[in-house]
């Protein structure tokens, strides 16, 4: 697994990796479509055409790092690693125009095969020399993508090993023109432009997919679930959202806990998930854990609760003549009920009357009032 860095230095990678890839791209690009056109190749020009698209990548590439990279602000609380999305989104479209331009070229001069070129030999050794730098480069582009976890510089990898590939298939369709199969110049620019029309559905669809907030890949998802499983206080996970921005991840996990721990225990439960899913996986870039006393997903459509003033003003009701004594009380949601915990100084266990009279009330409130379960006493030493 390679080693993954901080942002900065990965800021850093990216950019480099990028100025490397538009330096060959350039003098690709020129090569290519300067010999096809001197060797009349139409492959080995859609190739160089390729490579343009490859250098229009890079510079897509350097924006959109220059723009993903700023810290969040007031208006962007969550960065802008949207940026990098656009760009690859924007990328896909641009190749699947450069694709449906060639294909119309070419299938013009194939229905008028008199208009068809015959390759000069030497554009051979140009495509074979392409081959072998867009394979060095694929591998190059793709080792900085894993370090720095860019899905944009990956997605540029791949790009720059289908100009590998597109080249492979120009250097069969000149040697097969020279062969004696005039049609196959044309056939395989068509195929290039295919491939490269690939490239860009995939990266349009990908982009989109992100820009909509659709969920991690359910493999990591079952990971994140498990995980979450694994920290201890964890009674259960009933609400798991994941969605992708840029290369990371954002997670919303709604936990369950015991009811009768204290609001900071559960709080410190909650930090503990965060923590361990930032640490545990490399592309959680925030967690936000909503802890539960129970499950409640389905509990959405139910009334107004009674709050603490609420219960508050019931005691002051119903324990009226002992309201003196309360010295505080606690409130458990649970189950659409409510279970109230009375405190009371210890000194009332000596007066049983007034005790006993204190029970009564409670057990009228907790009859009375519909939403209000049990009402509990306790003693406060």
């Amino acid at each position: 697994m390679a080693e993954v860095c901080d942002a900065a230095t990965a800021d850093k990678l990216k950019a480099r990796a990028t100025y490397v890839g538009a330096l060959v791209n350039i003098v690709q690009t020129c090569i290519k479509i300067g010999f096809g056109i001197l060797g009349q190749s139409a492959a080995l020009i859609a190739d160089g055409i390729h490579s343009l698209s490859d250098l229009l990548s890079d510079l897509l590439v350097i924006i959109a790092i220059k723009l993903g990279s700023r810290e969040a602000d007031h208006e962007h609380p969550y960065g802008h690693r949207r940026f990098e999305t656009i760009a690859t989104g924007i990328l896909g479209v641009g190749l699947i125009a450069v694709a449906g331009a060639i294909v119309w070229h070419e299938m013009e001069h194939i229905a008028v095969p008199e208009t068809l070129h015959v390759p000069d030999a030497r554009t051979l050794g140009i495509a074979a020399l392409s081959i072998l730098i867009n394979e060095w480069l694929y591998h190059y582009t793709k080792r900085i993508a894993k370090r720095t976890r860019s899905k944009l510089l990956l997605a540029n990898a791949w790009h720059q090993r289908s100009d590998a590939f597109s080249s492979v298939v120009v250097l069969a369709g000149i040697a097969a023109v020279l062969l004696g199969y005039p049609f196959a110049d044309a056939i395989a620019a068509a195929v290039v432009a295919l491939m490269v029309g690939k490239i860009g559905l995939s990266l349009v669809f990908d982009s989109i997919k992100e820009l909509v907030d659709t969920s991690l890949p359910p493999e990591l998802v079952a990971e994140i679930r498990a995980a979450i499983h694994q920290i201890d206080g964890v009674e259960g996970i009933h609400l798991l959202r994941t969605r992708q921005m840029g290369e990371d991840a954002y997670i919303d996990a709604h936990i369950v806990v015991d009811p009768r721990i204290t609001v900071s225990e559960g709080h410190m439960i909650g930090d503990a998930v965060r923590d361990d899913l930032i640490r545990r996986f490399d592309d959680v870039m925030d967690v936000l854990v909503h802890v539960d006393p129970e499950d409640d997903e389905g509990m959405s459509g139910r009334s107004r609760p009674l709050l603490r003033g609420d219960v508050q003003q019931l005691l002051e009701h119903y324990l009226a003549d002992f309201k003196q004594a309360i010295e505080d009380f606690r409130i458990h949601y649970l189950d659409g009920q409510i279970e109230v915990e009375v405190i009371l100084p210890f000194a009332l266990c000596e007066q049983p009357q007034q005790l006993e009279k204190i029970k009564k009330q409670c057990a009228l409130m907790s009859a009375s009032v519909k939403r209000i379960d049990r009402v509990f006493v306790f003693f406060k030493t």
